[in-house]
């Protein structure tokens, strides 16, 4: 059952993920640096303490109680993750939602899953799996085939952006909808987005203690309920200060370099509205984290966490790329192979899902045993 909930709440933060980028199509008259950095102050000042206010009693007491050390590796992986977040909008813009978000996420999932379980390997920590623990168990050869399965939907998805690519430079395809679409400078953005972007997750490992700190604290006042599931959110905030230093810098460059700094006060734009759904995408935005902590919770496994929250997003973003009709005018066989990168994704999720049921299994079995041991040990002391 804990399983089963980890997933859906991976769900549900991956479908906020892959959806928070409609709402900026909504805005009128700004440059995207404008609507981009107000969104920003929604996902990384404004909502991630506003969450944790709610969620965490006294999170500003386990923020000062923290180690410097643990405060700063935290933020910088915020940094560099900013920059991967920077990008990210830069990438499903010149890509599209679909195929932006597809090869992005995909190398964010594979460095974000597989390189923190590379670390535990040289510096043990009690509950952490190691990529030996992965490649020796059976339920982690599940997880590790699942995440092979998931690069193969990627480059499958790839391919079709390849063939998109294509048929818009022969003018087969519909190139008012895709006026935006720059495969060559979309893939570089894309490249070093997803690698940047695996950053948060390293982040979250950084400042572990904290989110361990407010589920001790919990779970001393709620025994026998199991961990907390809001423990990550005090996290986000130091994580998310890192993202909006380098996302408040880069956007106030472009904005006194463009000439946009009128874009905030423009009477001449909806300006409520453009706040309006720019602060929608912020928060949505931030969702995405909010339901991920909730899921890490259940799953207990930070690299099969990873790769389900980013499968789900471009499981999303991809229907929402049909949706939006990015692949209109495209060719059928160039719709077929997006389809059916999409499909071993899924399948990639499935596979990862029973590699955790497999755990969890496991772990059960193994309470109950030294539960029965501990019976048996008292029983004999009594007799």
């Amino acid at each position: 059952m804990q399983v089963i909930f980890g997933v859906i709440f991976h769900f549900i933060g991956g479908f906020a993920s892959g959806s928070f980028y409609i709402p900026y199509k909504k805005v009128k008259g700004w440059a995207w640096e404008s609507y981009w950095i107000v969104g920003g102050l929604f996902s990384w000042l404004i909502v991630p303490p506003l969450a944790a206010w709610l969620t965490i009693p006294h999170f500003t007491e386990i923020i000062a109680a923290t180690n410097g050390g643990i405060l700063f590796y935290t933020y910088l992986f915020g940094l560099l993750w900013g920059i991967g977040g920077l990008t990210y909008g830069l990438g499903v813009r010149y890509l599209g939602v679909s195929l932006g978000s597809t090869i992005i996420l995909g190398l964010c999932a594979v460095f974000g899953s597989l390189i923190p379980s590379v670390y535990y390997n040289f510096f043990p920590q009690a509950g952490k799996d190691t990529i030996t623990d992965l490649f020796t168990s059976h339920w982690g050869q599940f997880v590790l085939i699942g995440i092979a399965v998931c690069i193969v939907g990627i480059i499958i998805c790839g391919r079709a952006g390849m063939m998109k690519e294509k048929e818009l430079e022969a003018g087969q395809a519909d190139v008012a909808d895709n006026k935006d679409y720059r495969f060559g400078l979309g893939i570089f953005v894309a490249i070093v987005s997803g690698i940047l972007s695996a950053c948060f997750n390293f982040g979250l490992e950084a400042g572990k203690h904290m989110a361990d700190v407010a589920d001790t604290v919990w779970m001393a006042n709620h025994p026998g309920q199991g961990h907390f599931l809001y423990q990550n959110n005090v996290v986000y905030i130091i994580i998310l200060w890192g993202g909006l230093t380098t996302n408040f810098i880069w956007c106030m460059i472009l904005n006194a370099r463009n000439k946009t700094f009128g874009d905030y006060t423009d009477k001449k734009t909806p300006l409520l509205k453009n706040y309006i759904f720019a602060a929608l995408a912020g928060t949505t935005w931030f969702l995405q984290f909010f339901f991920y902590g909730m899921g890490e919770s259940r799953l207990g496994n930070g690299a099969s966490s990873w790769i389900l929250h980013m499968a789900f997003i471009i499981l999303v973003a991809n229907a929402w790329g049909l949706v939006l009709k990015e692949w209109k005018g495209v060719s059928t066989k160039a719709l077929i192979t997006v389809v059916a990168g999409i499909a071993v994704i899924i399948i990639s999720v499935l596979i990862v899902g029973h590699g955790n049921s497999i755990k969890a299994d496991e772990q059960a079995k193994a309470k109950t045993s030294i539960n029965i041991t501990d019976h048996k040990s008292l029983t004999s002391i009594i007799h």
